[in-house]
């Protein structure tokens, strides 16, 4: 597999698969490779980036299926794109990711309290204890967001803007859908699932944002569409 694929979504892979190995090997790396709310004691700014290369060490689909789709897909719109702008492509899909899922626990928060940051100086063993009580804006504080999907969906995004028409197949699908309609049909659910369940575990905002941000760059760079 590895000749077959380009160059940066070798890396992307390599690089992910170390993460993964890492973070099982040292836990502790979710403490400061995950990416925290900003307010968090626990954030650093370096996690707006590390964190869509951790994925849940407790659930190894989680990591496969990412990386599927990034082998699958990824090596089509990195020959279009050009090896270094497809990499800006899939950092900007992963930090807009981040971006609008941030952003949606921040009004989330205001409408709760009246204030974009209420638990702001408070120390972890206290947001930990406060948790513990069943404090929903303390658990805004102390989970964190992690995970390659953001970026994921702003490459199933653009695989669908470049290759509309391409047939899909998957095993749950008896027949070829084209790419348009599959892919189009994945992120309208996500976008379903997170206005249906606003607290579930998987970060749905962050799928739609990845897919959000990489449509908007595409738009950006002028890239025509469904040309290929």
């Amino acid at each position: 597999m590895f000749p077959q694929l380009t160059p940066v979504i070798k890396n992307l892979l390599i690089i992910n698969i170390i993460f993964y190995i890492g973070s099982q090997l040292v836990p502790v790396a979710y403490d400061y490779l995950a990416v925290y709310y900003p307010d968090s004691p626990y954030f650093k700014i370096w996690q707006v980036i590390t964190h869509m290369f951790m994925h849940d060490k407790k659930d190894i689909s989680h990591i496969f299926f990412n990386m599927f789709s990034l082998v699958m897909f990824g090596p089509m719109i990195e020959q279009v794109l050009g090896s270094k702008r497809f990499l800006n492509f899939y950092l900007v899909s992963g930090i807009g990711a981040w971006f609008l899922y941030t952003a949606v626990n921040g009004i989330q928060l205001y409408n709760a309290t009246g204030s974009f940051a209420p638990l702001h100086g408070i120390s972890g063993n206290e947001l930990i204890a406060m948790a513990n009580t069943g404090n929903n804006e303390a658990l805004t504080y102390l989970i964190p967001m992690l995970g390659a999907s953001g970026a994921i969906y702003g490459v199933l995004l653009a695989f669908a803007y470049l290759f509309p028409n391409i047939p899909l197949q998957f095993l749950f699908i008896p027949v070829p859908v084209k790419a348009k309609y599959m892919i189009g049909g994945f992120i309208l659910i996500e976008i379903y699932m997170s206005l249906s369940r606003p607290g579930d575990s998987v970060a749905h905002l962050a799928h739609v944002g990845g897919a959000l941000f990489g449509y908007l760059l595409l738009k950006l760079w002028k890239i025509r569409k469904g040309i290929y």
